[in-house]
Order: structure tokens, then sequence, then C-alpha cells
């Protein structure tokens, strides 16, 4: 039978879209919630407690007592946990992402409330996307984790001091809330874990945070960030203050003074970025009135000129009785979801809506080991008292006395026990993915063994063999596969000779290419018979200018008992 009910329609799983429906279950009368289906749209089945994220990573709290399942928070509401595809508010739909079976699902709506945050913006630094961290999920914060561990096991058995260099020097870009709580757990969790491992002490790491700013956590006041980067710096953070990421690569970043323009390249495995953040993809593509990137609201949440299309949290500009604009944080998108279903209520009674007047309680930032800072109605505190305040305000907004209860004692058993330095191989990387390298890097060198093959997207690369280059590819062309095919070591050393993207496929996948797909073993083949006449090509015109040339007795006896031979690069 047709839906006859009437539809609010809510996208995001975030504080504010899940609280829109936990106060709608709440304000509907028992008449309204069986006249009215309330739906949420999320990609996951539970909200992330983002304060705590960086408690992940050094392992003070458990992984899933950071996340509360939404289905109980908001047990009145129709959970689809699917992707959106698109948003039509000419037509009043919804298409979201196929589920177990592969058709799309298009909702119509009466009432539509977008709360889809912010994402990464990783399209204007290069590499960001291929190889640094984004911060921002439950599983950034796991795979931070990993990566970190990873790292120390490798360094623990690597004998070259350069590569063991990169593996112990940790970036996070971005010196805001997010940065500096994260860098500040990574810091405690590697101090603590180095005492495990037989060749690494608290010297070999290298943590560094970098700040396009002229000082970190722009959101406090002076002396409260002050006291911050000192306190960072004596626990053995290097802080670079107008300093910003111009690229990433798999072994290093690239990092510009703002005052000098310089460019400085800084060998590191681990790279974490906070910044920038960028508007959700579909909010472009919508006709709804925005403000670099975030919807335009009234201060009841609506959308001027959309009736029944409301916007909160990251994602919308709302403008507060104090005439500022709402900023992105947890405390605004919660009070932002109440008005928001009381709004929406209103509208079903015709009833007179309510202004978002929240203007901030204060904010509060972690310096992890018993040290935060605080500023609380106009109350600056730091140190430990700011600490503890710091873990009450946040254990009492947790969603759940469950989840309370369980935080709680995940921070007592902290004070008394290690923390576990395991790592959980959870993550594998994908047969087929995206890298950037810098000029001058390295893809592999000769007699490397070979895992990988390579297709150029974008730059060039050198071909090189006993430091004389052999030839030089370009976008469209492909190296790497000769070591995959005939199961040698690399015969040849490749680095980038400029900024270089490329798509790479490992060993197993494009073995599994080249028994299955038509014609690709065959193509294959004749690249590598045209590098090797290529080759000859160039032995030949090296013979040519070495004619008039009279050999030393050394290189008579090379010249014998090692004749040339022409192999296929790569």
């Amino acid at each position: 039978m047709p839906n006859i009910k009437k539809r609010v329609v809510i996208l995001g799983g975030g504080f504010g879209g899940v609280y829109v429906a936990v106060h709608l279950g709440k304000l509907f009368t028992k008449k309204e919630l069986a006249e009215t289906e309330i739906v949420l749209v999320n990609r996951e089945n539970y909200i992330v407690f983002q304060p705590l994220l960086p408690e992940v990573i050094s392992g003070s709290v458990e992984l899933n007592h950071v996340i509360a399942p939404i289905r109980r928070m908001a047990p009145k509401a129709l959970l689809y946990t699917r992707d959106v595809e698109s948003i039509d508010p000419v037509a009043r739909t919804v298409t979201l992402s196929p589920g177990n079976r592969p058709v799309p699902l298009t909702l119509s709506y009466d009432h539509l409330v977008i709360a889809l945050g912010t994402c990464l913006d990783d399209s204007k630094i290069p590499g960001m996307r291929e190889h640094a961290s984004p911060f921002k999920y439950l599983g950034d914060a796991l795979y931070i984790r990993n990566q970190i561990v990873r790292a120390l096991e490798e360094a623990e058995t690597e004998p070259d001091p350069e590569v063991r260099r990169r593996l112990l020097t940790f970036v996070v870009a971005g010196g805001g809330f997010s940065g500096v709580e994260c860098i500040a757990e990574m810091n405690d969790f590697l101090r603590e874990a180095v005492g495990a491992y037989h060749n690494i002490s608290e010297r070999d790491l290298k943590l560094i945070l970098l700040q396009r700013g002229e000082r970190i956590l722009p959101e406090l006041t002076e002396s409260l960030a002050e006291f911050a980067h000192r306190l960072l710096v004596n626990r053995g953070v290097e802080i670079r203050l107008g300093a910003s990421l111009k690229a990433v690569s798999a072994m290093a970043v690239v990092v510009e003074d703002k005052a000098t323009r310089a460019l400085e390249t800084i060998p590191a495995a681990t790279t974490v970025a906070t910044v920038p953040a960028g508007p959700h993809r579909l909010l472009s593509a919508l006709p709804l009135p925005q403000d670099k990137g975030r919807i335009v609201v009234d201060q009841h949440t609506e959308v001027p000129g959309w009736s029944g299309v409301w916007a909160l949290g990251d994602c919308a500009a709302i403008q507060q009785v104090d005439g500022q604009t709402s900023p992105p944080t947890a405390q605004h998108a919660l009070r932002q979801g109440k008005t928001c279903a009381e709004n929406i209520v209103a509208s079903y009674r015709g009833t007179q809506k309510k202004i978002f007047g929240f203007t901030g309680l204060g904010k509060l930032g972690s310096l992890g080991r018993r040290s935060a800072v605080a500023e609380i109605f106009g109350i600056h505190l730091k140190g430990l008292v700011a600490w503890v305040l710091w873990r009450g305000v946040y254990v009492t907004k947790f969603p759940g006395l469950g989840g309370q209860i369980r935080l709680l004692a995940d921070w007592i058993l902290d004070v008394f026990l290690p923390r576990d330095i395991t790592q959980l191989r959870l993550f594998h990387k994908d047969g087929v993915h995206r890298e950037h390298f810098e000029p001058g890097e390295s893809i592999f060198e000769e007699g490397d063994f070979g895992d990988k093959v390579y297709f150029i997207v974008r730059g060039e690369v050198a071909v090189q063999r006993d430091g004389a280059t052999l030839a030089t590819l370009r976008a469209g062309e492909v190296f790497g596969e000769a070591a995959l095919i005939s199961h040698h070591s690399r015969n040849a050393t490749i680095r980038a000779a400029s900024a270089l993207d490329a798509v790479a496929v490992s060993r197993s996948a494009f073995q599994q290419l080249l028994g299955c797909l038509p014609g690709l073993s065959g193509a294959m083949q004749e690249i590598m018979s045209a590098r090797m006449e290529r080759c000859v090509d160039l032995h030949e015109e090296m013979s040519v200018l070495t004619t008039n040339h009279k050999p030393s007795a050394g290189e008579k006896a090379l010249q014998t008992t090692q004749p040339p031979t022409a192999r296929a690069p790569l």
C-alpha cells in the first residue's frame, strides 16, 4: 500500500542529526508519531563522540567506548545505514545508495534536515589523499594508532639509521583543537610505548606540529594558547608556527615557511591531517543559498525560501542572537538539533517557531597526561584543574548511563595499567591505489623486490641503471611490470623526475589481471620488447661515442669478464 504518512528525513548521524531524531521522538505525541515517519540516514549505525577520539589513539579509552548506538538513542526513528547519492529539493526527494540489493532507494519527504557535516578537503595539497591520515572518524583514530605501532615495530629492526629516523618522525598538520589533542595523545602513547622496545628510546622520537597561523589554539585566548604551547614543547613536541603543508608522499612531507616562502622536505612515515575542512560533496550541487560552502539558514534553522528544508551543524551557517555565525562545535550542534526538532513540530501544529538562542558555554581542550586548558563563562583554567573539568563535562555529556560507566572504568584503569601496544592488522592496502611522489624521490631501487606495477597518471619518471639515465617515462606509460612477470628483482632504479601521481597495482592483483584479462599479457610483452629495443639502441649509441676512446687495462678486463647485456629495464 502507498505510504500516506508524513515523512521527516534527516541526513547525517553526527550530533546535530541524531539529536533532531532524539527530540522529535520525544516531542511528537503518540497520534503524531502514528502519522509521521522519522527517517535518519547515516553510513554507520552509531554516533561517534568525537571529543574522545584522540584518546583512542593513545589507548586510554577503548575503541567501542567512544560510540553509542543510534537505534537506542533514537528508538522512534527508522535508520538507513546507507550513503546519500543525491538530494532534489525541488522534487522533494532524496536518493540513497543501494543496500543489500543493487537497487538505489528514493525517499520523498515533507521535511528534510541536512546535517551532513564537513569533510577533509584533500584536493589542494598533492599527496594528501594518498598518504596523509585524516582525523575525523572512528576508523581514522584506529588507523593512526595502528600506523604508529607499525612504525615502532619496523624501526625496532631497521638497520639503516636514515630509514629509522623517517619511521620515528610523526607530523600532524593543523594547530587547532583537533591537531593539538591528536599530537598530545600521540606523544603520550609513544613515549610510554618505547619502553617495551630494545633499540628505540625517547630521544629517537620526533613529533612535529605544523600550524599556519602565529599561534596554536587560535580559538582560545593568547595566554591559554601560550600555556599549551610551552607544555607541549616541554614534553618533546616540536611546534612550527607559520608553517603550512604543501605536499605529502609516503616518505616525506614538504613544508612551506609562511614568512620566507622557503620549502623544506621533512622525512616522515606518518602524517596526520586535521585541515583543511571542506563542504560535503553534495552541497555544491544544491540550489540552496550558501556562504563559503555552508547552507544559509535563518534563526529557526530553516532555509529561507525553501519551506520544509532545514540545515544545522557544521554544514550550516546559522546566525546567533549575538550576531556571530554559530561555530562548528558539538555543543552548538546539540542545541541546534533541539531547536530544529521543536520548529519542525511547530510547523506540524501551526504554532510559533523558536529562535536558536545559544551562544556557547566555553571551550575545552585536552593536552594529554592530566593536563588541559579551559575557558568557561569567561573563566580561564589550565593544568590539572582544567583536565578534571574536561573529563567531568564529557562523561556527563556522553549518551547513556552504560556508556558513561564504561568511560569512567577506562579512565580509572588507565591510571594503574600500562597502555596496550598491540597492532591490529585490520587495514589492508587496496590492490589498486594511488600514490604520490615528489621530485627526486625513489619509487624503487635496482635490486628491490618487485611488489607493484605503476601506471603514470601525471608527471615523469627517470629510468636509471648504474647511475645513467636510460629513459624518461610520462603520463600514460607503465613501469615495474618486468620484475612481476619474470619473478626477478628490479633491474633498474626509478626516480620521480617531477611531481608524480601514479596508480599502483599490487603483485597479487596484477597476477590475477594477467591470468584473466584478455590481451593484457600480450600488451605487457609488447611493452617489454619495445623497451628491449630502446636499450639496444642506447647501447649502440654509447658504443659509437666510445669508438675513439682507448680503454685502460681495467676497462679491458671489465669488458672481457662482463659483456654488456641488453635487458629491458624495470
